[in-house]
């Protein structure tokens, strides 16, 4: 007897747990652990994820396995042991960690077909299924009774391929391919028994006399002036043939990568690579904290790394935060390893996500570049996995499951015994601190490539600008250095920390401030479609002429969004031509890179954006850097925020006088004593370390106690506060006594979507049961959480305390 242990695809509390179905005689076969079935749940079929074939059961009654998704696992072993430890860690549902690691489409709704891939004769049952047809609606096969065993085979053999038709939609490419049927003297004796009416059908015959490699259909048609019914006409005859090609989307198909070879290493470098690649050849695991300045070759460092994990036969992984960096790093990436990358990042279509994740399903790359979620690339023989500013808050995913994605690299290099590399000019505190107690081994590069020193930086008190008179965004300082590029034909880069055309909207008179009726957080003023938004809830409304409260016309925005500065910038220097970089003008699919590229090219003076600009980008024309608000993050209820203005700092002004010309860098601030301000501005990582961790320390903060953050949400307000109240209660009486609980307290926006937020801060040092205590409080609230709309939400590792 065959036994499935399935997850289920029902997300809930009660149900996360194998539940035990008999495989059908037909199934036998092919069901493997990491497929994904169907199977009969109560009075519904539901999509499931088998994670163990058996052969016994404590149950005596098993209902079957209804049909069978996967001929090849979508999850190796290895990944469905990481999603229940990540179910663990993160106190998610199983099922949520498994559907995290798959791309979009195989978690739609869809049904199936089967796909005629080769005129490779198929067995005898499957060869009267397809009669002829290149595509079987996946029922007929059903109905045949064939053996699945039989199409096991035949997919196994790439004869035919199993497609999901998503919503209609169809998510593999296929292009018809037209070859001669018939041996080259056939055909010219066929070219001269055509009658002389038929002059389209010589010239394709003549076509493939000349030619008679395989082409692509609409190229022949379009490059022959002819028709689909001339085509058919001689394949009726016997003359030529068609077979279905399955064609990747390669969302880089139409760039050019000029081939690149690996540089010659710094002293530094050499020194930082060696024990890297003893590791590899060793086969052993740790994890490296790459410590470099802007523009030291830390790339180099991985694209050689790689070179040995390649030659020994394995694969790689390298992540990189957010699109912003990918265009710059896939170019390096594929110029260096070519087609043998794959590129997994958010700004791909479903379908290009799709193709690229089954190159590597398919073993047919060995190196993946992508954002967080690349993580979890089904391969099996890894060497290295890379970790590209790893100090980036982007690998810290905000919804269930709540992974980190350094953890995940971590606990997979532990199982494929090969090392993870941390690489960062800014090191988060907490990698930092684990480098200096011995836990990661750390390595320094200090000095660039082309040994120039880092670009000086001038801090500009905006406070003494106003007392001057002057009421712009620029300072003084910050005009006459653009100016000056722009005389000398050099390129600049402001980075402004704020998104949208202006932050709020007030009356001068009655200090009145517009805010969402759902949420309570000002509205956001956009220009271009003179509305106030909300960046929350999405509600919007007209931009009001009069205040509503004391209906005074002097009702202004305040604040400075990319969009206004622009504007600014426009009216004090119109001779330079500026590139606006935000959320808003890289909405479109390929506008990052059609962005860069015009930088890049010289269509520009001044690349002007948010926090996307600040890392990764290299122009050898830049020599400015101006930071517009410096300290707007310092003011932020987080304990990271020194962190972060530090971090940003350091990257931005590491974009200016990168080759040849030498950079500047002009930092405005209203607070220019902060000691992040200060530091950043002479680089000094190590000082703003002992600082800040001295901070951290005083006030019992990571890295030297560990967080968790309780979210309680409800619509209504006394419910979110008892229940958070209760809950901590709960936690009281299980933690130690050295573990401090904060809270209930109002979030820090304690409205959002008219649902009110509270929150329940744990602080500890050593709480090893945490999670299962933590899991049964979320049992203890299952019916609330069911019946009466509370919602609860747990981060092990919160970046984001808003």
């Amino acid at each position: 007897m065959n036994i499935a242990k399935v997850i289920v695809d029902v997300p809930a509390s009660s149900i996360d747990q194998t539940f035990d179905y008999l495989i059908p005689e037909k199934f036998s076969d092919i069901v493997v652990a990491g497929a994904r079935v169907i199977v009969p749940f109560g009075p519904r079929k539901v999509m499931g994820f088998v994670v163990e074939k058996t052969t016994a059961s404590e149950f005596s009654k098993l209902k079957p396995l209804h049909d069978v998704l996967d001929f090849q696992p979508v999850l190796t072993k290895e990944l469905l042991e990481i999603g229940k430890w990540l179910a663990r860690e993160t106190i998610s549902l199983q099922i949520t960690t498994f559907q995290a690691m798959l791309p979009q489409v195989l978690k739609a709704t869809y049904k199936k077909e089967i796909v005629r891939l080769s005129e490779a004769r198929l067995s005898e049952e499957l060869e009267l299924l397809f009669a002829g047809r290149d595509i079987v609606p996946y029922e007929d096969f059903i109905a045949s009774g064939i053996r699945y065993i039989r199409l096991s085979e035949a997919v196994q053999a790439k004869d035919v391929a199993i497609e999901y038709v998503v919503q209609s939609r169809i998510t593999k490419k296929y292009q018809t391919i037209i070859r001669p049927a018939k041996e080259i003297h056939q055909l010219e004796e066929a070219v001269l028994d055509l009658s002389k009416q038929a002059k389209k059908q010589k010239q394709l015959l003549q076509f493939f006399l000349q030619h008679p490699q395989p082409v692509e259909k609409q190229a022949l048609l379009k490059q022959l002036k002819t028709s689909d019914n001339t085509l058919r006409e001689l394949q009726k005859k016997g003359l030529l043939e068609s077979f279905q090609q399955e064609v990747y989307r390669d969302p880089y198909a139409h760039s050019d990568f000029p081939k690149t070879e690996a540089l010659n290493l710094t002293g530094q470098q050499a020194e930082a690579i060696k024990p890297m690649k003893e590791t590899i050849e060793n086969e052993r695991h740790a994890v490296f904290l790459l410590h470099g300045i802007t523009g030291s070759g830390k790339t180099e460092i991985y694209l050689q790394v790689i070179q040995a994990v390649i030659e020994k036969g394995a694969e790689a992984i390298v992540l990189v935060p957010e699109i912003s960096l990918t265009p710059q790093m896939v170019k390096r990436f594929k110029g260096r390893f070519g087609s043998n990358v794959a590129v997994m990042h958010s700004a791909l279509s479903a379908g290009e996500k799709y193709d690229e994740w089954r190159r590597v399903q398919r073993k047919e790359v060995q190196v993946v570049v992508g954002a967080r979620s690349a993580i979890f690339a089904p391969f099996e023989n890894l060497g290295v996995i890379i970790i590209d500013e790893e100090h980036e808050s982007t690998y810290k995913q905000e919804d269930q499951p709540r992974y980190h994605a350094r953890d995940v690299a971590i606990q997979r290099g532990q199982h494929h015994k090969c090392p993870v590399i941390l690489g960062s000019a800014t090191p988060m505190l907490e990698s930092y601190a684990r480098a200096s107690k011995g836990v990661y081994q750390l390595t320094t590069l200090d000095k660039r490539t082309n040994n120039k020193e880092l670009p000086p930086v001038e801090i500009v008190d905006m406070r003494k600008e106003l007392h001057a008179g002057n009421r712009t965004m620029f300072s003084r300082t910050l005009k006459a250095e653009i100016e000056a590029c722009l005389q000398k034909g050099e390129q600049i880069v402001l980075l402004l920390n704020r998104r949208g055309y202006s932050t709020f909207v007030m009356c001068r008179d009655c200090g009145h401030v517009k805010e969402c009726p759902h949420c309570d957080i000002a509205l956001t003023f956009h220009k271009n479609s003179h509305v106030l938004k909300c960046h929350y809830c999405s509600y919007e409304e007209p931009m009001p002429i009069h205040c509503p409260e004391c209906g005074s016309d002097t009702i202004r925005y305040f604040g400075t969004g990319t969009q206004r500065v622009e504007e600014a910038l426009v009216k004090l220097i119109p001779e330079a031509r500026v590139i606006r970089m935000d959320v808003d003008t890289t909405r479109r699919k390929g506008s990052h890179e059609k962005l860069l590229h015009q930088f890049a090219t010289k269509q520009a003076d001044i690349l002007l954006g948010t926090q996307m600009i600040a890392k990764g980008l290299d122009f050898e024309n830049v020599t400015l850097v101006g930071v517009l608000t410096a300290d707007s993050m310092l003011h932020l209820p987080d304990f990271r925020s020194a962190e972060k203005t530090f971090q940003i700092l350091t990257q931005v002004s590491g974009r200016a006088g990168r080759h040849e010309l030498n950079g500047k860098v002009v930092v405005q601030t209203y607070t220019p004593d902060h000691y992040s301000i200060q530091l950043a501005s002479t680089y000094d990582y190590t000082s703003f370390y002992q600082k800040e961790m001295l901070m951290r320390k005083t006030f019992h903060y990571p890295p030297y106690f560990f967080l968790a953050l309780i979210t309680v949400t409800h619509t209504n307000q006394v419910k979110a506060i008892q229940s958070t109240q209760q809950m901590v209660q709960m936690l009281s009486k299980v933690v130690h006594k050295q573990t401090i609980l904060l809270g209930p307290t109002p979030s820090p926006i304690p409205r959002i979507k008219n649902r009110y937020r509270y929150q329940c801060m744990i602080k500890y040092r050593n709480e090893p049961h945490l999670q299962d205590e933590l899991r049964k409080i979320m049992e203890h609230f299952s019916e609330q959480i069911r019946k009466d709309g509370l919602l609860i939400s747990i981060d092990m590792q919160p970046y984001h305390l808003m």
